[in-house]
């Protein structure tokens, strides 16, 4: 059993969180602008990365959902594929101190590390004011941003609202579908769908 998933133990028993589909972003309108520091004590502004296509991916170590993009691998491949491409992928954890998925800075990093991700960035929202302005619903929840700033796709990873992880051969990832579209310089199919996972612990 991995570290990751022995993290997840004590919260297999979260029930499924498969939300309404975000309504606080529009399709199409610019993204909120974020401004934070980062884990590794850099600033960061979301409006200074126009340019480049760009991930926001809400995470929580602790979720099965997650757990499962994870321990699989497929997160980590998602993001290489992007970085690749030469996307920018913003992690944002906003479960608030005291509840399941909070981490230190340290923690954090030490997570990111473990996993092998491929970030650009990791941010902590502790309050919570990053999360509520995008109405980030579930972990994962991700939203994929233009190279002009504005939301291109907002929900799932894919189209498997299940933490199992054998679920995801065959899956439609929709942050992958979106980025090779915009590549390609092509209209997103499927700009929006319902996100599932864990609740975002605010």
């Amino acid at each position: 059993m991995s570290k990751f998933l022995a993290y997840s133990l004590a919260a297999i028993v979260l029930a499924f969180a498969a939300l309404p589909v975000n309504a606080a972003v529009e399709i199409g309108q610019p993204a909120p602008e974020i401004e934070a520091i980062t884990t590794n004590g850099q600033p960061f502004k979301l409006s200074e990365h126009k340019g480049k296509i760009v991930i926001l991916e809400w995470t929580n170590h602790q979720c099965p959902f997650v757990v499962k993009h994870y321990d699989s691998g497929n997160m980590q491949a998602t993001q290489k594929a992007a970085h690749e491409n030469g996307v920018e992928w913003i992690s944002i954890v906003s479960s608030a101190p005291g509840r399941q998925g909070y981490v230190s800075t340290e923690e954090a990093n030490k997570i990111v590390s473990d996993v092998g991700a491929t970030i650009t960035a990791k941010i902590l929202d502790e309050d919570g004011h990053i999360g509520k302005v995008y109405d980030a619903k579930t972990t994962p929840h991700m939203f994929v941003i233009d190279a002009e700033g504005n939301i291109a796709y907002a929900g799932a990873i894919d189209n498997q609202p299940s933490p199992n992880p054998a679920t995801i051969e065959g899956a439609t990832n929709y942050v992958s579908a979106a980025i090779d579209a915009l590549e390609a310089g092509q209209p997103v199919e499927v700009t929006q769908t319902q996100p599932y996972g864990c609740g975002v612990k605010y």
